[in-house]
């Protein structure tokens, strides 16, 4: 699952496109499959969104919640890919970018009626 944080008046037009942005790079470096997105787009006010200096209204927040198991490099991969579509196909400069990456033991995730650690049917890796 992955939350989007920031401005409506600039983040509510882009939302389509910055969907699609995460999600190439879901794919491309985690290999997760083409029907598997869950992004949910939290578009504030201006007076209750609080940010670093330095930064300009099109400063966003991504956090991905997934489960544990990637590898350092692969979760480094996808910071990256991140930064470098958002900068390519939406004009938002690195740094009004923050993308922070929580992860939880597999059982502590149910969906489908199971917990994460019973699934055994995932199209993707999680241990990439």
């Amino acid at each position: 699952m992955i939350v989007i944080y920031g401005i409506k008046e600039n983040l509510n037009p882009i939302k389509a496109k910055f969907s699609d942005v995460i999600h190439q790079s879901m794919q491309s470096v985690f290999g997760m499959p083409e029907d598997k997105r869950a992004h949910r787009f939290i578009p504030m006010d201006k007076s209750d969104f609080y940010y670093p200096g330095g930064r300009s209204d099109s400063y966003t927040v991504i956090e991905i919640n997934m489960m544990a198991g990637r590898k350092i490099e692969t979760k480094k991969a996808l910071i990256k890919s991140l930064f470098a579509g958002i900068e390519a196909q939406l004009n938002i400069l690195p740094v009004d970018i923050e993308i922070i990456i929580k992860e939880q033991p597999n059982h502590c995730w149910g969906f489908r009626g199971i917990t994460g650690d019973e699934v055994t049917d995932l199209k993707y890796l999680i241990n990439v």
